[in-house]
């Protein structure tokens, strides 16, 4: 019996093999997922060393290379990660805390989520497009996002902060799509009763997002494009962040 496996592609991974998610054929309904992957890397095998460093998704979760994976679950392939209507997906209790979207993002109004009776401090980061890096002359910046698994774990990432900064409370908005010039990203509002755990927890929620959220960009240059992904090493958004 031949089982039909579908992965879902992500950022430039459906630029460079031509389509927006793979279908393989098994005799197996089941795989690990290192074995997944070699077996997309034995069918593009030019695309092979990217495939490798990427990472599995399996229902909306990092999926570690000793995963089972099963022929119905659903199936992303993640390079690493970046740092119309609203895109959303609601989070668990408070539905607005973590949102993707194609719309501009009010920072106001992203931090007026977090701002609660009993915090007496609040932070607000919010990421813009940089004109020149390195010499080079971004015109605009181009999202996208896995945006159920987004959602998850920007949630997470909140949870993070609440058991290690006991009471701060975090909300996160990103946005996909084309950003031009000085305009918003992302905004991550973080609130705490004290000001010193609001900027740990502020610059641990940027610094996580770059690891786990799939998010990815793509920079557009007077004379090109690239996709960027995670710029601090090699890429495993399974350990935790730790320099805090």
């Amino acid at each position: 019996m031949t089982f039909k496996w579908t992965i879902q592609l992500f950022a430039g991974l459906p630029e460079r093999i031509g389509v927006p998610s793979l279908q393989l054929q098994s005799h197996d309904d089941h795989m690990t997922a290192k074995q997944l992957k070699d077996a997309v890397s034995a069918v593009y095998p030019d695309h092979s060393p990217l495939i490798r460093i990427s990472f599995i998704a399996c229902n909306h979760t990092y999926a570690a290379d000793d995963t089972i994976l099963r022929v119905n679950d659903e199936l992303a392939l993640l390079p690493p990660v970046s740092g119309g209507e609203e895109q959303s997906v609601p989070a668990a209790g408070r539905d607005d805390l973590y949102l993707i979207t194609d719309e501009p993002i009010s920072s106001d109004a992203v931090l007026a989520k977090v701002i609660v009776p009993e915090h007496g401090a609040a932070i607000t980061f919010v990421g813009t497009t940089r004109e020149w890096t390195q010499g080079k002359r971004t015109t605009k910046l181009e999202y996208e996002a896995y945006a159920p698994m987004a959602v998850a774990t920007m949630r997470q990432i909140g949870e993070e902060i609440a058991g290690r900064w006991q009471g701060a409370l975090c909300a996160i908005t990103h946005r996909i799509g084309v950003v031009g010039i000085a305009e918003t990203s992302v905004v991550i509002a973080v609130s705490s009763p004290h000001r010193d755990s609001c900027y740990e927890a502020s610059r641990y929620a940027i610094e996580r997002l770059k690891q786990i959220v799939p998010i990815w960009k793509k920079e557009i240059w007077e004379d090109g494009s690239e996709w960027k992904g995670h710029q601090l090493g090699p890429w495993n958004p399974t350990v935790p962040l730790t320099d805090f």
